[in-house]
């Protein structure tokens, strides 16, 4: 079995990678190593996936004219795609919209052109995100809620992805599953997220940023969970012509203020707060409904937040110590 896995120096795109290596699949990574947050963590983690054996990387830019051309030798091989390259964070989109547009609508669309070519391809899997669920205020966030009022042009980006995978599963039959992430943790983790933030702000002294309002909450997922919801619903496929959308979520929406304290028991500092008001593209909760992936596939999650900050800290220590900076 060979998997083509893009985004494979990311947080998602590395985990799920090392996890398939581990049952003997081969994978072909490709990232574009982009400096959105430090390179040096990305090139830390694709070091650790190429002493593995089975594992092969390609440098490019998704959005390019014929990037994926460099893999015409390998189209009678691949037999699924997980996409995870995107560009990410929900407030850089209001800074730079061109860069979303262009990762997250042009590379997924070059993703698609490309999975039509393949002719063993069993199953696409891309990552969405619980962003597309936007000024929804009914909670918990399903499937069949309405996703037409983004708060975000990140959540707009999200949500046009999915739009256009389900017009090519309509189109050319490609069976695909779109996976809404919500709020992904762990080690390895992306240093603008915040509870990555907010680690090196204790550490440092630097002041721990909250925004105002008590009900400010997240469904932190943790990421060895995110890679057994991944793998599950890789191995079950829609049928030829279907896509779906799926969420991966915790289930249980946990405050900001809850993370910080545990950071501040993990880390043995006490964190100087500032508050700031919200800002416009910020929902104040996220909360996932998992019956679907369940019904599917069985999945559920199994760590609490405690112990994936627990886990989350450990590895950040490490890294640190190591001499890594991010």
């Amino acid at each position: 079995m060979t998997i083509l896995v893009t985004g494979a120096a990311g947080f998602v795109g590395f985990h799920v990678s090392q996890a398939l290596l581990a049952q003997g699949v081969r994978v072909i990574g490709v990232d574009n190593l982009n400096t959105y947050y430090t390179p040096a963590l990305k090139h830390a983690r694709l070091a650790l996936l190429q002493t593995q054996p089975g594992f092969s990387f390609h440098k490019l830019d998704l959005a390019a004219p014929e990037a994926l051309s460099v893999l015409a030798s390998e189209k009678n091989s691949i037999t699924g795609i997980l996409h995870f390259a995107a560009q990410a964070g929900v407030r850089y989109s209001m800074l730079n919209p061109v860069a979303f547009a262009h990762s997250n609508v042009l590379g997924h669309l070059a993703v698609l052109e490309f999975a039509r070519t393949l002719p063993r391809l069993v199953h696409l899997v891309y990552a969405s995100s619980s962003s597309v669920y936007g000024r929804n205020t009914t909670l918990p966030f399903s499937e069949t809620d309405r996703v037409d009022q983004p708060g975000s042009f990140y959540a707009v980006t999200k949500r046009t992805a999915e739009l256009t995978s389900s017009t090519y599963s309509h189109l050319y039959g490609l069976p695909q599953t779109g996976l809404r992430f919500f709020t992904v943790y762990g080690p390895w983790g992306r240093p603008d997220m915040a509870y990555y933030s907010f680690a090196k702000a204790i550490l440092s002294g630097a002041d721990v940023t909250l925004y105002e309002g008590d009900a400010l909450a997240r469904d932190f997922t943790y990421i060895a969970d995110v890679v057994s919801a991944v793998l599950a619903v890789l191995a079950k496929p829609p049928e030829h012509g279907a896509a779906r959308v799926l969420n991966i979520g915790n289930h249980r929406p946990e405050s900001v203020r809850t993370l910080v304290q545990l950071l501040e028991q993990q880390l043995g500092c006490k964190a100087h707060i500032t508050l700031k008001p919200r800002p416009e593209a910020d929902v104040e909760t996220t909360w996932a409904n998992i019956d679907a992936i369940h019904a599917l596939t069985g999945w559920q999650p199994t760590t609490q937040l405690a112990q994936g900050i627990a886990q989350f800290v450990a590895w950040f220590k490490a890294y640190q110590n190591s001499g890594h900076q991010a």
